[in-house]
Formats: C-alpha cells, structure tokens, sequence
C-alpha cells in the first residue's frame, strides 16, 4: 500500500480487469448452485459455463430485493440463498423489512478499507464512527473497514450527541464516519458547549444527500469530506475519489445498469437500475438488483483509478404505481416494448384528469404511420388491463432520468 493507491488494482488495465472478474465467475457459480437450493432454482437450466461476459451474464435471471424478501419469509433466516453453513458467519444483522444478511469472514467482508483509503484515512487514525451499530450492519462496514486499513475505531453510534462532542474533544479522533449531515450536528453543538472539535480533519459519509454546500461548509473548517455507495447487502460498491467526478465502482464487485423491471443492461450514460454480481461465496449475489437508479459515467477517473465510475445514487427504480386501482408495473412496461420492433424505449406517465386517472405511453420511434399507435395501444390494454393514450416521439427524446413510470398526479 502507497500513499498514493490503495493497491495495484486500482490501475489495472481495464480489459485485464474484465477478464480476471469473468474468468472467476463461473467457479463462483458453480459454488452457488451446489452449496445453496435457493441459488440452484434461481438458475437452473441456465449456460452457467458461459458466462465469461457481460453479455452472457445479462441472460441470468436478475434477484430482486423484494423477491429475496418473500423467499427469506418463506425459508427464514436466509431463504435458501446461504451458499454454506451458518457457522462460518461472524455475525448475523436484521435490516428492515425484515432481511436478514450474514457477516462473511474475513477482516474487511464490505470491502470498506478501499473507500476510506481513497477518503484521505491512513494508518493511525482515530475514527469516530456515527453509523448505527443496532440490527443492521450500517456501523459494521466501515468499522471493518477502518480497523483492516489499520485505524483505530470509536464505535459511537447514533444519538447522544453531547456524549459524542465530549468524546471528540478528550479522544480528538482525526476522522469521521457517518451520515452527510450528522458531522454538522456534532460540529455546531461543539461551537454551542464551547468545545473543541477542531481534530476532525476527513470524513467519509454516506446514507444521505452531501449537497455541494455542506461539503464546502465542511471544507472552510478544515475538513474534507468524500462519499461512498453501499448497502447492507453487498457493502461498499462505489466510492468517491479526490477528483470528485463520480464515484468508482471498488474492486470484487461486477456492476450493470439494466432498465428498470428488466434485467437489460443499457448503454453507458442512460440512467437504469443498479445490478451487482459480489463474490462473497457465503451470501453469494448474482445479479441482485439493488433497487437504486444510478448511471454510468463514461471514460476513466482523472485520479489514475481504472475501474468504472458511477453517477452515484439517483433515485428508486421501483415504480411500481397504481393506476385506477390496478398496479402498473415497469416489467409490464418493458414487455411492451418487446413486443414492438420499432419502439425503442418507453415512459409511461400517470396523471389525473377530474377525479378520474390517466396514462399516456411516450414511445421513442422513428416509425411513422402503419397503425403503431393502435397496435401499441391495444398491446398497452391487453398487458395493463387499462386503457391509455399512445405519444409518438423522435428517438432520444425521453428524460435520461431511469423513469419507465412517471407518477405526475397530485397528491397535496
């Protein structure tokens, strides 16, 4: 490790990268399907020996959170999909819905020592960590992560935060670790009791919004702040670096943007879901789509890291919205257009005229004429089972912002 990268990986060639990620796929797969009844249903009669590329893995079905969710209720804890014994598990956490996650072993299992690398931590440093510690692994990511780079981790928690200012002005932790806002509530209640706090000199945060304010507020008192991406499933997949363009997807991680409610990747730049394959083979995930919209940034960070980089969090992907009583969904939207060469892509909005609902379908094409309003309009009856206006437009002029459904009624 350098002071500069956190390990060669970091500016690996691009193609080799693709290559190393691929050629250890199928051995993962193969451990999947014969460790776990869940994963071996979820992929039976699938080419698994051929998935070496991203076009082979766009074929495998995608694991949504809400199906993880039915299967884990069904066959609690873990819905089938532990690829091993629940022993070789550190810990075991219950997010909310509830989804229950185990704790791979090994002394980084969320990949977070990366991210706060790239956020200025080193060796040495004292990290004050507001991420809660309670049921979910929020706390246990970067905890890990910091205690792998060498750091040394006060495990504050969320709330008490008269006890938090005390403990930063008597233990002056260099480093901070939590929500965007967070920092600023323990900053200014350190300005109201008169104490210093002034020892924080880096955070890395995540959960929330940074807004370019905040950050530059953060920055005139000395502090500099960076973000990273991750969940209580997968742990951290993409992190801020100093060049502040994007975030970088971290090593381990294989990521796809689909069109929402399919499992189609896009194009680099078009806004989609967000879709990991990790190589965790205790709680293997393949393909899990993560519910978040997010997009791909074209070319490579002007930091020297090679990997691609991320818009970062743009939205929820799910939405799935009632129309008249009747759910609409986004898979229904994308059966549609497959069943229309000539559409390219589709939004349907949602909107309200007196006291009844509508929707119209905007359709990219540059087809003109031979009844394709009609076609797709009866297409649109026959999947929704309701009845809405049809919208030719010009190719490429759909919003780039990952809606496939655009609720604009009223609601206030």
């Amino acid at each position: 490790m350098s002071d500069i990268q956190f390990d060669t990986r970091e500016r690996q060639d691009t193609a080799e990268r693709e290559r190393d990620l691929f050629a250890k796929l199928p051995a993962l797969l193969a451990h999947a399907i014969a460790n776990s009844e869940a994963w071996a249903e979820h992929l039976a009669e699938q080419d698994l020996g051929s998935v070496t590329g991203r076009s082979a893995l766009a074929k495998l079905h995608v694991l949504r959170k809400s199906d993880l969710l039915h299967r884990q209720k069904a066959n609690p804890p873990f819905g089938g999909f532990l690829a091993g014994d629940l022993s070789g598990a550190a810990r075991v956490f219950m997010s909310p819905g509830p989804i229950w996650e185990p704790q791979a072993p090994g002394l980084d299992p969320w990949n977070g020592a990366r991210s706060l690398f790239a956020a200025g931590f080193r060796k040495g440093d004292i990290v004050l960590n507001a991420f809660s510690y309670h049921l979910t692994p929020g706390g246990f990511i970067l905890d890990q992560g910091a205690i792998a780079l060498g750091c040394t981790v006060f495990p504050a928690g969320v709330g008490n935060t008269d006890m938090q200012v005390e403990a930063i002005e008597i233990l002056k932790p260099t480093g901070f670790v939590g929500t965007p806002d967070y920092l600023k509530v323990l900053l200014d209640r350190g300005r109201e009791q008169n104490r210093d706090t002034s020892s924080i000199k880096k955070a890395l945060v995540s959960g929330g919004a940074l807004f370019p304010s905040l950050r530059q507020e953060y920055a005139d008192q000395g502090i500099q702040v960076g973000q990273c991406y991750a969940t209580a499933d997968l742990g951290v997949i993409a992190y801020e670096t100093e060049a502040r363009e994007g975030m970088v997807v971290n090593e381990d991680y294989i990521v796809e943007i689909v069109r929402p409610g399919t499992g189609e990747q896009v194009e680099d730049g078009e806004v989609g879901e967000l879709v990991v394959t990790n190589f965790n083979r205790l709680y293997p995930l393949i393909r899990f789509a993560t519910g978040d919209l997010s997009k791909i940034i074209p070319g490579q960070s002007p930091c020297g890291r090679t990997n691609m980089r991320l818009a970062g969090w743009m939205g929820r992907a799910d939405q799935r919205t009632k129309v008249k009583g009747m759910f609409v969904d986004p898979a229904q939207i994308a059966q549609i257009v497959a069943a229309h060469p000539e559409v390219c892509k589709a939004r349907l909005a949602v909107g309200r005229d007196g006291e009844s609902d509508t929707m119209t379908l905007s359709i990219e094409t540059d087809a003109r004429g031979n009844g394709l309003s009609e076609r797709v309009a009866t297409t649109l009856r026959d999947v929704t089972r309701l009845k809405g206006d049809i919208e030719l437009v010009p190719i490429g002029n759909l919003p780039n912002d990952g809606k496939v459904i655009a609720d604009e009624r009223e609601y206030g």
